[in-house]
């Protein structure tokens, strides 16, 4: 099954879902599809579709999924990653209304570096991106929170 999650910003992300529909309908994608569209109004009538739902629920979606196709956003890519998921992220841009702004390119180029992620910049690209998908092999997650958390409370510490 694949996974796409496209969060909880108010502006839509019709360019991602135009795409999965486009993959669907044309056979590229064969395998189950379900997708959390939060306030992205869209229909399709092959594809199973939730604006939001019950965290609970999210996350035993993201259990069954064999890839996570993703919006650039930070919570649901350590989410994904934490269940040691193949992800592939595309970031929301603001050339295209999706976001006030490109910082979520930012974060993929991140991720994608350190071998974490799979990431599409052209939307064109998303199928051969599902391709690699399957057999990419993703480097193991390794958190700075603790670090994060230690230096924080220095600079507490110290005011």
């Amino acid at each position: 099954m694949i996974l796409v999650i496209v969060g909880t910003q108010t502006m839509g992300f019709l360019r991602l879902l135009n795409e999965i529909q486009r993959l669907v309908d044309n056979g590229f994608i064969s395998t189950e599809v379900v997708i959390q569209s939060g306030f992205t109004k869209f229909k399709s009538k092959n594809i199973q579709i939730f604006d939001f739902l019950p965290a609970k629920e999210l996350k035993e979606l993201q259990t069954k999924a064999d890839l996570i196709i993703t919006h650039g956003g930070v919570g649901t890519i350590l989410e994904g990653l934490a269940m040691e998921k193949k992800i592939i992220a595309v970031p929301r841009l603001k050339k295209f209304k999706e976001h006030i702004n490109d910082h979520q390119l930012e974060i993929v180029e991140n991720f994608t570096s350190l071998g974490y992620i799979l990431s599409v910049d052209d939307i064109n690209e998303l199928a051969s991106s599902i391709t690699k998908g399957y057999s990419f092999v993703p480097n193991k997650f390794v958190s700075n929170r603790n670090n994060f958390v230690a230096y924080l409370k220095c600079l507490i510490d110290n005011l």
